[in-house]
């Protein structure tokens, strides 16, 4: 998998910005919120989503996942290598986290963004 790979799944889904954060995180939002940090500038390239509570502690124990420094409390894990997970697998969790993150946003913005079922 590449950034551009994560970024043609991204880009599928309603209402989804890219930016730069904290000078070197390429990321992916929704409603003005990150669903996905990547670092391409690193080798190998990370990243970090959201997962449900309830998926994450048994994510968190496969090999190259751990929590992510700072929001871990909020059920984000971090990932060593962005290839380590194929491209359907990309898909289930990048459509994940965005739902996770959309879910919360206010009503009138998920209306403006169109979202609604993946």
């Amino acid at each position: 998998m590449t950034i551009e790979d994560i970024q043609s799944i991204c880009n599928q889904f309603p209402g989804v910005t890219e930016d730069i954060k904290l000078g070197e995180h390429f990321c992916f939002n929704v409603g003005g919120k990150t669903f996905l940090f990547t670092s391409p500038d690193r080798f190998p390239v990370s990243a970090s989503f959201k997962v449900p509570a309830e998926d994450f502690e048994e994510i968190i124990s496969k090999e190259g996942f751990s929590p992510q420094e700072y929001i871990a409390r909020y059920k984000w894990v971090y990932m060593d290598d962005i290839s380590r997970l194929t491209w359907n697998e990309w898909e289930f969790y990048l459509k994940q986290s965005y739902r996770l993150i959309a879910e919360k946003l206010p009503g009138r913005v998920r209306k403006e963004i169109g979202f609604g079922p993946l």
